[in-house]
């Protein structure tokens, strides 16, 4: 539900998109364009974009690089979710957060049911913070970087949204890292 307060100004997040898949390449990452449309339609900026194989510490690398970037505010990962053996992206997110962000996944499975039923218990979506970056690992398929996105994302990353929002944290994500 949308509850955006217009007397703030919006603000802009920059934001990296990282496809994980052994198949994909940039001229088929569907899900990949469905997040950059999306994020660049609601006004923020798109930091970077890359596709990686579907291999934990690859994964876990590209995810370090991008949190050491200060041009990039919040990473979105699409693909490597699910069950399989070859799905390790969830364990390469934790292997990086500082804290996890439960409820993520717990609102991502809510949204999805409504539109796959109990299919839904099939994704690990999840998200966290590291070095004052959010991360979100966001399954696969358009459809459901759609519904992540549209159900969600959109309204945590709008400074404007309220009661509160994620992005009006931004300058508190890293506090226990500075000196006293």
């Amino acid at each position: 539900m949308s509850r955006i307060d217009e007397t703030k100004d919006f603000i802009p997040v920059r934001i990296a998109v990282l496809t994980v898949s052994d198949t994909r390449s940039a001229a088929d990452d569907r899900s990949g364009d469905t997040l950059v449309e999306r994020l660049t339609g609601a006004g923020h900026l798109l930091a970077a974009r890359g596709i990686v194989q579907d291999d934990r510490a690859e994964i876990a690398a590209r995810l370090r690089t991008w949190i050491s970037d200060p041009a990039v505010d919040v990473i979105l990962t699409t693909g490597g979710t699910g069950l399989t053996g070859r799905d390790v992206t969830v364990e390469a997110h934790r292997d990086v957060y500082e804290k996890e962000i439960e409820a993520f996944g717990t609102v991502f499975t809510i949204v999805s049911m409504q539109k796959i039923g109990t299919s839904a218990v099939q994704s690990r979506a999840c998200g966290g913070v590291a070095g004052g970056t959010y991360l979100f690992a966001l399954p696969g398929s358009p459809g459901a970087c759609r519904d992540a996105w549209d159900e969600i994302l959109v309204w945590q990353l709008d400074y404007r949204h309220r009661p509160c929002n994620f992005v009006e944290i931004f300058p508190r994500l890293d506090e226990h890292h500075r000196r006293k």
